[in-house]
């Protein structure tokens, strides 16, 4: 049970530094994380993006332009299975007054070189409560 609460700290904890540079207008963290064959979805695209490239290329426009006065990751959960781990948090980003209320789900599967690599990121925002 320790080496699974060890990986699950582990895939906390590189979310936890690519949202660190994500909030400070870089994006090298989570494109440091995605394999070469990632999917990737945004609400902010009509449909998902596929591979590394067209991540870094999405990337690009607005690289040094986010810049949150505050983010939190809330209530990180990671479920694992044999080389694949499955991490889905609520984000909540402040800026300005201004706060942004986000789903996320990541999916690492471990590679070759025994490191771990996001294959799958969907961002969704939070529905308001009616």
């Amino acid at each position: 049970m320790k080496k699974n609460n060890d990986v699950k700290a582990a895939i906390i904890a590189l979310e936890e530094q690519a949202l660190d540079l994500w909030n400070n207008g870089n994006p090298d963290g989570f494109i440091a994380l995605s394999s070469d064959d990632v999917v990737y979805f945004d609400p902010a695209l009509k449909q998902q993006l596929v591979g590394k490239k067209a991540l870094e290329d999405y990337y690009s426009p607005i690289r040094g332009k986010i810049k949150t006065d505050l983010y939190q990751m809330i209530n990180p959960v990671v479920q694992l299975s044999s080389g694949v781990a499955v991490l889905s948090f609520h984000y909540e980003a402040h800026k300005d007054g201004t706060i942004i209320k986000m789903n996320c789900t990541e999916v690492y599967r471990l590679n070759s070189l025994n490191q771990w690599e996001i294959i799958h990121t969907h961002w969704s925002f939070v529905q308001p409560d009616k």
